[in-house]
């Protein structure tokens, strides 16, 4: 499954785009302007699975780093910082990844 399956490629675009800059990234604003926050449940499920590159079941650090090129290759490398922040946001049980339930949980908040 594509991202564009679940969000429109337009969306995609711009959310990742308004990212651009190095330390800019905002979850919040970004899963708000890349329309997942008014996606069904199952539909954010579908994306944490997509970002879920090694099917775990959880998006750990290494994968957060590349969070936007989940949404479109041409997105850019998280910061360290930035990656730690999202890490921290959305860690609810402190083990150091996210599972869908915290996904989920972080996408509701933003």
């Amino acid at each position: 499954m594509a991202m564009t399956d679940v969000l429109s490629a337009e969306d995609i675009k711009k959310a990742v785009g308004a990212f651009s800059a190095a330390e800019s990234f905002n979850y919040k604003k970004f899963f708000e302007m890349v329309g997942l926050k008014k996606k069904s449940p199952e539909d954010v499920k579908k994306v944490f699975h997509i970002l879920d590159k090694d099917r775990s079941g959880f998006i750990e650090e290494d994968e957060l780093k590349f969070v936007l090129k989940g949404f479109t290759p041409e997105g850019r490398d998280l910061s360290d910082k930035e990656t730690k922040a999202l890490l921290a946001a959305g860690d609810k049980d402190g083990d150091g990844k996210i599972g869908a339930d915290e996904f989920a949980t972080m996408v509701a908040e933003s």
